[in-house]
């Protein structure tokens, strides 16, 4: 990361073009994560609680608790380090403190909300479908946004150095 902070960025076009595949290969991950999420359930209210609470005329079972703690279990692991990650590539670029801030802010928020909205809905109350939606879509955008604004630092220093080269 320390070659954001000191320019050198303009010197390591190998380590830009890594990054690049890093937040390419990171794109494929959200993608994947959105057709999962729309090949079990989609936007809708009923959809959500179908999938959470399940269906008796549909032979849908209720999600367990033992499922859901094993699929919160590594969630929780692997969504902080994608989102570490993403964060700090980005706070790292010329953007504005302001976008930093309120980009990490929305990103670390909608990921933890995200996991916490199906257990409110499968063990407080099914109106809690409606924030699972929500927070599904904030999530992926602000996933998205972290990898355009850091693509757009780097290749922003690749045309500045092409210029200056």
């Amino acid at each position: 990361m320390r070659y954001f902070v000191s320019g050198e960025q303009q010197r390591k076009l190998l380590l830009n073009a890594l990054v690049l595949m890093f937040l390419a290969y990171m794109l494929l991950q959200c993608v994947s994560n959105a057709l999962m999420y729309f090949h079990r359930m989609d936007l809708t209210f009923d959809s959500v609680v179908t999938y959470y609470n399940g269906n008796e005329e549909q032979f849908i079972p209720a999600k367990s608790y033992d499922g859901m703690l094993e699929v919160l279990h590594f969630h929780l692991f692997s969504m902080g380090m994608l989102a570490v990650t993403l964060t700090h590539l980005m706070l790292m670029t010329d953007f504005s403190v302001r976008l930093k801030i309120w980009l990490s802010s929305l990103t670390y928020f909608s990921a933890i909300a995200e996991e916490l909205a199906g257990w409110l809905v499968r063990f407080v109350h099914p109106q809690f479908a409606y924030f699972k939606i929500v927070t599904f879509i904030t999530l992926e955008l602000s996933l998205l946004a972290l990898i355009i604004t850091v693509s757009l630092s780097l290749i922003k220093a690749r045309i500045n150095m092409k210029k200056t080269a």
